[in-house]
């Protein structure tokens, strides 16, 4: 694969986001996560997942840079994938534990969203997510998949506000569950998975699924509607305005400090 790389040892999987610096989301590496996942999630020899990052980085959230130069057809068929990917990670049987190595805003929370334990590297790093700010429309599936960890009310206003929270914070809204030493953030992670994965595998299962079954009705339900809307103000004059800024402060930062 281009963007991640595969690991199975003693039935636990390993997804290590493996994409330059910051992992930032194309949707090549959407596409291979939800293959991925759906092989994983079908394969009887292994029995939990846990998606690590790189050193400072789990993922900068979606590369701007190339989705901005995406064409009309190319975008929609993106951020229809994006939706799929987290559909696919939420329905995600077995225990899935996130190792956050490092910074997770947007596209890198929500994946992180979709686990069911998320352990997070101590220190300046910051999670949450900052869409509206940038101009682009939250859609309904991440806004109950964003209340389903903080509630209705702080993921209404968080979301709303475009709020990042360092580790600290996140800890103590609900949105991560452990901290670690950067140096032990996998480690702990995959300690969590294999506790879950040493319970009688279809009970954990399908209390898994029955505690999700609402909010996985919300992540499957057609988001076309949410999409048209997402797209058009992708397109629109004023979010491509900030984009352009955001991209060109990404491509020659030298220039822009």
């Amino acid at each position: 694969m281009e963007t991640l790389r595969i690991e199975i040892k003693e039935k636990l999987a390993v997804i290590t986001l493996d994409r330059g610096r910051a992992n930032a989301i194309n949707t090549t590496m959407l596409l291979e996560l939800i293959a991925a996942v759906k092989d994983l999630d079908t394969d009887e020899n292994v029995a939990g997942l846990v998606i690590t990052g790189k050193e400072n980085f789990f993922s900068a959230g979606v590369d701007l840079v190339e989705v901005y130069g995406y064409n009309e057809a190319q975008s929609k068929a993106f951020w229809h994938t994006l939706l799929e990917t987290v559909a696919t990670l939420g329905a995600f049987k077995k225990p899935f534990v996130t190792s956050i190595t490092g910074h997770s805003p947007a596209g890198g929370c929500v994946i992180a969203l979709c686990s069911d334990y998320r352990v997070m590297a101590k220190g300046e790093y910051i999670i949450g997510l900052n869409e509206v700010p940038v101009g682009i429309i939250v859609p309904e599936a991440i806004f109950h998949l964003y209340a389903f960890w903080l509630g209705s009310h702080k993921a209404y206003q968080y979301l709303l506000e475009g709020k990042l929270l360092k580790a600290d914070a996140a800890l103590a809204e609900g949105l991560v569950d452990e901290l670690a030493e950067p140096a032990q953030v996998f480690a702990i992670a995959e300690q969590k998975a294999r506790g879950y994965m040493k319970l009688d595998a279809s009970t954990w299962q399908q209390t898994k699924l029955s505690i999700r079954g609402e909010l996985l009705v919300k992540l499957q339900a057609d988001n076309q509607a949410t999409l048209d809307k997402m797209l058009a103000q992708w397109w629109s004059p004023a979010t491509r305005a900030i984009l352009k800024k955001m991209v060109e402060k990404l491509t020659n930062p030298v220039k822009n400090n």
